[in-house]
């Protein structure tokens, strides 16, 4: 399946089959998937909590404004953009070095720059976290398409709720929730979007 086709396929799934699981050699393919996205510096400024037991569900659930697809779906993920990325980058970077993808003098340029840039300054390092996070969660619904499964990305959850829930630290910020399963009967198609003359402009 080509991408533009997934691209065009994907639902916002709210019914999902409560009877078919995914293995967990599926739910961490998913995640594999999703941290191929791209994120500044190569950051790789993100989580994933895989909730996925009925009692973790519950606890999702309950925070979630009681959305039962966080039940029905096999596993609902926490994504989660980190702070103070610039903290970790000569780790992250350092498997691109060793491999011969990038040079040991780049790299520490785009050290630098982060170093330079985002202590001291929340509101970027929140930036990134969110971007960062949207980009691995896109990534990771066009992968579940591709698996043939559908995925609903989530807004609605008490963010402090989470955190506590689920252990998060300081420095993790829930993005969304996405649950990923089997579709179930009754899901509406594809939402019809905006013409192109309302968002797109040539300059």
């Amino acid at each position: 399946m080509n991408v533009k086709h997934l691209i065009e396929s994907r639902i916002s799934a709210n019914r999902f089959d409560a009877g078919r699981a995914l293995s967990d050699a599926d739910i961490s393919e998913l995640v594999r998937m999703a941290t191929l996205a791209p994120s500044a510096y190569n950051f790789q400024n993100w989580k994933f909590i895989a909730v996925r037991t009925p009692q973790a569900k519950e606890r999702l659930k309950a925070v979630a404004f009681g959305q039962q697809k966080v039940a029905d779906a096999p596993v609902t993920f926490i994504i989660v953009g980190t702070l103070a990325a610039h903290e970790g980058l000569p780790q992250a970077l350092k498997p691109s070095v060793d491999a011969g993808i990038m040079p040991q003098t780049v790299a520490d340029v785009w050290v630098g720059m982060a170093q330079d840039t985002h202590p001291g300054n929340p509101q970027l390092q929140r930036d990134e976290a969110l971007r960062s996070g949207s980009l691995a969660a896109m990534t990771m619904m066009l992968a579940a398409e591709g698996m043939g499964l559908a995925s609903s990305a989530m807004s609605g959850f008490d963010a402090v709720g989470v955190k506590r829930e689920f252990n998060l630290g300081e420095a993790d910020v829930p993005v969304m929730l996405l649950s990923i399963g089997y579709a179930a009967a009754g899901n509406w198609p594809q939402k019809v979007r905006k013409p192109l003359r309302e968002v797109m402009e040539f300059v």
